[in-house]
């Protein structure tokens, strides 16, 4: 038992543990309260550009606080996200983009000129400024994220992932291998690959720390 949407419980475990470590990077220590603000700040962004439920953002980044930031920021705007790897050719980039129907990209500055021209790319650090955004509901059908297969068949397919079953399977491991505030979390699987997606979750709606 438990949240039913990843949005839900992100938000919930923000508030228990807001001074308590959520994300270590490479020197760089962000606490949940920390962790939940700048989220927030990207979410408000995509919300008043009328990006929420059913729109999937891709997000085109390397291993960074501003990957983590991001997905979680997508989540808040009920949004579903759509990893990429930017070191994938930039047709490659341009095909997911569009079969994605993808009305912005968040990226790092680093990869815009690797993004189609004339697409909405945005970086962390130059968000569009937003006011506050009404509050969101997400429900278990709600889309969370969108793989691609590797295409070696072809053209790639995308694999829609839901909130219900993203949260049947988090809440499974929590109760099978049960994890909390003293536990550290290594995530290392690229994150176009859905390994990936527990690493980030699991303990971020634990209450552990991700690193």
């Amino acid at each position: 038992s438990g949240p039913t949407n990843l949005h839900t419980a992100l938000t919930q475990q923000a508030a228990l543990s807001p001074n308590a470590p959520a994300l270590v990077f490479e020197g760089q220590r962000l606490s949940y309260a920390e962790l939940d603000q700048r989220a927030q700040t990207v979410a408000k962004a995509l919300c008043a550009a009328g990006i929420g439920s059913g729109a999937i953002v891709p997000v085109c980044m390397e291993r960074s606080v501003e990957m983590v930031v991001a997905l979680l920021g997508i989540v808040h705007a009920g949004a579903a996200w759509l990893p990429l790897d930017p070191e994938l050719p930039a047709a490659r980039l341009a095909f997911l983009i569009a079969d994605a129907d993808a009305q912005v990209t968040l990226t790092q500055a680093q990869w815009l000129a690797r993004l189609p021209t004339g697409h909405n790319a945005w970086t962390l650090d130059a968000l569009p400024k937003a006011e506050s955004a009404e509050p969101i509901s997400v429900s278990p059908s709600d889309l969370a994220y969108v793989l691609y297969t590797s295409g070696s068949t072809g053209q790639p397919k995308g694999v829609m992932n839901e909130h219900g079953a993203l949260m049947n399977r988090l809440h499974w491991m929590q109760d099978a291998f049960p994890i909390g505030p003293n536990d550290r979390v290594l995530q290392k699987t690229p994150y176009s690959f859905d390994v990936s997606v527990w690493e980030f979750f699991w303990p971020l709606i634990t209450g552990a720390t991700l690193v």
